[in-house]
């Protein structure tokens, strides 16, 4: 009955330590998958922060551009108006300077005259 009694126990004792072993086995299985898992989410987050900067270094260049074409938009602008303003100026100096014409003659004629 003891040497029965021994066999029991080591057969139980037996079983005890195979599935101490394959506890240990799937959790090693777990913890290779959890590890996996945590790179792919590392990769991945390191993946969607890089397209973030990429994406907000496009936006600023484009916002950029359109501030650089807006201002130089607004200078064509003035500048048109200033060459605007020059032109009838000189328009204004040329006919200014057309009756004018007249009266310089006459008086340089006059003086010569009277010299």
């Amino acid at each position: 009955f003891r040497s029965r009694n021994h066999k029991v126990f080591f057969m139980g004792m037996s079983e005890v330590l195979r599935s101490i072993k394959t506890a240990e086995q799937d959790a090693e299985k777990r913890l290779a998958q959890a590890q996996e898992e945590s790179s792919k989410v590392l990769s991945d987050a390191r993946r969607k922060a890089s397209e973030t900067v990429q994406q907000a270094a496009d936006d600023t260049v484009s916002m950029m551009q359109q501030i650089l074409d807006d201002a130089r938009s607004n200078a064509q602008g003035e500048a048109d108006q200033v060459k605007a303003a020059g032109a009838k100026d000189i328009e204004a100096i040329e006919v200014n300077s057309g009756k004018n014409q007249e009266k310089a003659v006459k008086m340089v004629v006059d003086a010569l005259s009277n010299a």
